[in-house]
């Protein structure tokens, strides 16, 4: 049942959002950072990091396809036990599924006491798929977007907010560690936040499952399915439920709900606060806390991992199955006929930071 009143949320002291003023790239100054694997978040660290003045190499493994990209980028590329061994400060930024054996091979036998390992997600250091020596710092900085956004945001001289996080600190500077980093991939200009690795590592798992990824797709895939059974035409279904989401999530971006709100008719406000929360009702939100139970026992990691370990069987069943979900030969006619939506192939553009 839901109740006409706004339900209960503790307030919790602001965070600081350290801006430009708060950073300087004086401890990175005369320190060699070295970035591991270049995908979508390594390479946009690596390149904003450089066009910020900071010496940055490349770690790759011999037969790393990105070897190429990375060296026609100006970078210098060297095998990753040897830009540990050169670096003192060592960006892992290689998936969360290959950081074990990467590490174990060639990151562990190579540190030394007083470098610096960051990471830009939480996970392997929070459910200890890694334990690192007590003589390094560990710390995160972790971008609110994609690479491809770090990187244009600060081409254009803006810049995505970015967290911040410090796990071990042998050597008092960690902090200042982190925020130079965050200050020269452009963190600082769009402000940054403090965070721990377990609350950053969590509140990711869960927004990607049950909000960002979890949540939109399977609502989305059930209006159209709700739809199209009650035998109205696929394209009227495509739009309605998935096209113009972007639409409403973009004036949510914006402005927050209830901006949203403000820019769409009576109608569909009366829809919105009468039918949206019997659709995402109490029920949807113990299934949520469920969800935020199991990544915080560690079940969601332990699970992953023995996927992963087991060569993605299920996982790349799944992702099959929803490939030949109905709305996509839909939404392929469709989006054909819009010259003007950004059309990426996702699937052909990812090679080359593989």
């Amino acid at each position: 049942m839901h109740h006409d009143r706004p339900p209960k949320i503790q307030t919790i002291m602001p965070a600081k959002i350290y801006t430009q003023k708060d950073a300087s790239l004086a401890p990175l100054k005369g320190k060699t950072c070295a970035v591991i694997g270049f995908g979508s978040q390594g390479h946009a660290h690596a390149l904003n990091l450089r066009e910020s003045g900071v010496n940055v190499i490349i770690g790759l493994y011999p037969g790393s396809k990105s070897r190429k990209v990375a060296e026609e980028k100006g970078l210098k590329v060297l095998d990753t036990g040897d830009a540990v061994k050169a670096a003192d400060v060592i960006f892992v930024a290689v998936p969360d599924t290959k950081i074990p054996a990467c590490y174990e091979k060639d990151i562990k036998p190579n540190l030394a006491k007083g470098k610096t390992l960051l990471f830009s997600h939480g996970f392997a250091i929070h459910f200890k798929t890694i334990v690192p020596p007590k003589d390094v710092n560990v710390i995160m900085v972790a971008p609110k977007g994609p690479g491809h956004i770090v990187r244009r945001q600060y081409l254009e001289g803006k810049g995505v907010p970015a967290l911040i996080a410090i796990y071990q600190d042998p050597s008092k500077k960690s902090k200042q560690i982190a925020l130079a980093w965050a200050h020269g991939i452009g963190g600082t200009r769009g402000g940054v936040i403090q965070t721990t690795f377990k609350e950053e590592t969590e509140t990711d798992l869960f927004g990607e499952q049950t909000v960002l990824c979890g949540g939109a797709s399977a609502l989305v895939q059930a209006g159209f399915e709700v739809l199209v059974e009650a035998g109205y035409s696929p394209e009227m279904a495509y739009f309605e439920c998935l096209h113009e989401l972007k639409l409403i999530v973009d004036l949510m971006n914006e402005s927050g709900i209830a901006g949203m709100r403000f820019s769409i008719s009576e109608t569909a406000k009366w829809g919105d606060v009468t039918v949206g929360p019997k659709i995402i009702d109490k029920s949807v939100k113990k299934r949520m806390q469920s969800a935020l139970k199991d990544i915080q026992t560690g079940k969601f990691a332990r699970d992953w991992v023995n996927e992963y370990k087991t060569g993605y069987k299920r996982y790349n069943k799944l992702l099959k199955d929803g490939e030949k979900h109905p709305i996509e030969k839909t939404g392929a006619r469709l989006r054909a006929l819009m010259p003007w939506i950004k059309k990426r192939d996702i699937k052909g553009s990812q090679a080359s930071y593989e």
